[in-house]
């Protein structure tokens, strides 16, 4: 399926800023799941934008503005072409052989950076807890332990954008019992790591429209969801804000340890006072 995607971003500057130096990460990667056919993003003010692959792969666009503006509008387009399907072909090997894997020294050196705490996914008693009603015995392969993570967290937590912020730590969403994507993300992966398997965050979008009718009512958003990894197969993603498997509508940007790995957008100037963010989000099936 082949989904358009309009990613606008707009500040306001009470006062004049000036020496505005940003770096955005809003372009689709190419993978065994999608293809980005199309990508594209406009400035304004206009000014040169030039780009690099950060330390995971991810494609980072970045700019400076050196003279006084009041106004900073980043427009990202983008066509990409993803997979029909979401189903994952899974070895026949026991729990006890993944187990090994993920246990040996090798392994473990080689994915260190997505078993690792970091200051948004710490490994506390209170995770411990939380995650109580898991049988790990009781499992017959990896695949089904991070199943039943997902259903936990979908079926524990309450989806509330006013509950959380880009600064929420997994202690703060546990004793909310409550936030957004980028909380349950961070959530399962620290339950992820806790249990051995490496995870990493993933930032992009989920077209949630009719595929026969262009809704433009549909409000999007970024989105934010889980790759873990299962030995003899590779990366698998799991969306624990929706309890879902990842298909044709979902769209990755990039992906890192946690959310501070792939901010979408990110930057400083000079100048006093404050400003206003605007972001619009349109997805649509491209009819070419």
């Amino acid at each position: 399926m082949k989904l358009q995607v309009s990613h606008f971003t707009k500040y306001f500057y009470q006062e004049p800023v000036e020496d505005s130096v940003n770096e955005v990460r809003l372009t689709p990667i190419t993978d065994d799941h999608q293809t980005c056919c199309n990508h594209t993003i406009l400035l304004e003010p206009t000014v040169p934008l030039f780009s690099y692959k950060d330390y995971f792969g991810n494609v980072v666009h970045h700019f400076t503005i050196q003279g006084p503006h009041q106004r900073l509008v980043v427009e990202s387009r983008s066509i990409v072409e993803t997979e029909e399907k979401h189903s994952v072909a899974l070895n026949q090997v026991s729990y006890g052989d993944e187990c090994e894997i993920l246990d040996g020294e090798m392994f473990q050196n080689q994915y260190a950076e997505f078993l690792i705490e970091t200051n948004y996914t710490r490994i506390t008693p209170e995770l411990r807890m939380f995650c109580a009603s898991i049988h790990q015995e009781r499992v017959s392969s990896v695949y089904e332990l991070l199943e039943q993570i997902s259903h936990l967290l979908f079926s524990r937590f309450t989806y509330d954008t006013d509950a959380s912020n880009v600064h929420t730590t997994v202690e703060e969403t546990l004793r909310l019992n409550r936030g957004v994507c980028q909380d349950y993300a961070h959530v399962m992966i620290a339950i992820c790591r806790m249990y051995g398997i490496p995870a990493r965050y993933v930032s992009g979008y989920h077209f949630i429209g009719d595929v026969n009718d262009d809704q433009t009512e549909i409000q999007h958003a970024s989105h934010a969801w889980v790759e873990a990894y299962v030995p003899f197969v590779g990366w698998i993603g799991f969306d624990p804000t929706n309890n879902g498997k990842i298909d044709w509508r979902y769209i990755k940007i990039g992906h890192g340890r946690n959310y501070s790995d792939i901010v979408p957008f990110k930057g400083v100037y000079q100048g006093a006072g404050t400003h206003d963010l605007d972001v619009f989000v349109d997805i649509r099936i491209y009819r070419e």
